[in-house]
């Protein structure tokens, strides 16, 4: 009997492991299959949440991209408006009636440019500022720094009026080249990527000209210069025209060193137009009245726009504009970067960039940075990095603002010519070559499409 028992005991016992090993079984398979159907689940949302987000991307892009296409073809659509109508005015001359008809017509092709550069109020924040020695063995004394320009590519030329050097740096801010000046060189501007045009003066030599230099794999070539018959004090560039000032008047000429004319006079004292800069749009040129405390706005046809005078910005004496036409100005004693706005009004900012007295500034758009030269005992080269508010124009509207100013000259000769500007057309040309030109031109104006 008691055999028996134990033996359906153990038969019991036998009959329990197995269903306990039957339902352990069972349940491992359930929670795999639920398992599953977790991750399948968080899979299939994950993947429909993926494709919303790409599907929304992808609409974002197309949406961008039909934005920037839009704004590719409205540069394009006016820059050659501009241009058709560049090649127009190169043939009207001085023709009045003829130029009249052009600035009705190229009106709102100029606000459509204008529109598109936008701004040029942008107020700048300093970042950091480093100097650099630019000295080298061979000057004679101090370096004196009157002038700076920045290559596209971050080199940096400067002009040493008291060792009579041009000198280049490298990226690094080190003098890499030089070349030794016949006078003094007072300024530097930029002709192009690799060539710029040094204004070399002295007065008791009687030497004034105008030095163009190219930079090739690191050395400074000289190449053709031209005679001046006045004291030139600073020089700027725009398009194919040189700006140069002789301390008492602002002239313009060619990149060959013809004379054009004189936009401006002012013989009431020295220094009355120290340095001179030109916007990007060239319908805006700046000179700076150095013992007045005077920055002068005028138009391309030398009339007089605006004034802007602070005798606590002691001395004005650099002046740079940016390619977005932001007007820097250096305070030689004040010991700050003034910024102006385009009609000689300041900015909301005008902060003190350093310790000791400002030369001249430079700015490279490549690098976002200012570049000023101070007077620091042996000579320093100082550097800003800055930010705007906003950004740059871009370089297709700055391509558009190369084209304006061809407009402004013209179209501001109806008001009244300056004092004593030479015709730049010829006054002896056969009457009836110009009725023929003159009407040609006028059809060529009337037909002109979306005017």
């Amino acid at each position: 009997m008691i055999e028996q028992m134990r033996g359906n005991l153990n038969t019991y016992i036998d009959e329990c492991d197995n269903n306990s090993v039957g339902t352990s079984g069972g349940n491992e398979q359930y929670l795999k299959e639920e398992m599953c159907r977790s991750v399948l689940s968080i899979v299939n949302e994950f993947d429909n949440i993926t494709a919303k987000e790409l599907n929304e991307m992808k609409d974002e892009v197309i949406s961008i991209k039909g934005s920037v296409t839009s704004s590719i073809h409205k540069c394009t659509s006016v820059h050659n408006d501009l241009s058709q109508f560049h090649e127009i005015v190169q043939k009207i001359g001085d023709h009045k009636q003829l130029c009249l008809i052009a600035s009705i017509k190229c009106k709102h092709i100029i606000q459509q440019a204008l529109t598109l550069l936008g701004k040029s109020g942008k107020a700048f924040d300093v970042q950091s500022n480093t100097k650099h020695n630019v000295r080298i063995p061979s000057d004679s004394g101090e370096c004196f720094i009157t002038g700076i320009c920045v290559l596209p590519d971050g080199q940096v030329l400067i002009v040493d009026s008291k060792n009579q050097k041009v000198k280049l740096l490298n990226q690094q801010y080190q003098v890499v080249s030089h070349w030794d000046v016949n006078a003094r060189p007072v300024d530097i501007c930029l002709i192009t990527p690799s060539e710029v045009a040094v204004a070399v003066n002295d007065h008791d030599s009687k030497i004034h000209e105008v030095q163009f230099i190219t930079v090739n794999q690191g050395k400074l070539v000289p190449g053709r210069k031209f005679q001046l018959q006045h004291e030139c004090t600073g020089i700027a560039h725009h398009y194919e025209d040189l700006f140069v000032t002789s301390g008492k008047e602002l002239y313009k000429y060619t990149l060959n060193g013809k004379l054009i004319c004189r936009l401006y006079q002012n013989r009431s004292s020295v220094n009355t137009v120290r340095k001179c800069a030109v916007s990007p749009t060239g319908d805006r040129l700046y000179i700076t009245s150095y013992y007045k405390n005077k920055l002068l706005t005028l138009a391309r046809d030398g009339t007089l726009l605006a004034t802007y005078s602070d005798t606590s910005r002691g001395w004005p004496r650099g002046l740079h504009v940016t390619p977005a036409g932001q007007v820097l100005v250096c305070g030689y004693w004040s010991q700050t970067v003034l910024q102006v706005g385009w009609e000689g009004e300041t900015a909301p900012h005008h902060p003190s960039l350093w310790d000791r007295n400002g030369v001249t500034t430079s700015w490279c758009s490549e690098w976002n940075s200012v570049y000023i030269c101070c007077w620091v005992g042996s000579t320093m080269l100082r550097m800003w990095g800055t930010s705007m508010t906003q950004k740059e124009s871009t370089s297709i509207n700055i391509e558009l603002a190369k084209q304006q100013h061809h407009f402004s000259h013209w179209t501001t000769s109806l008001k009244g010519t300056p004092f004593d500007s030479q015709p730049e057309v010829n006054q002896n040309s056969n009457s009836a070559l110009n009725n023929i030109r003159e009407a040609s031109i006028s059809a060529q104006l009337l037909s002109f499409s979306n005017c």
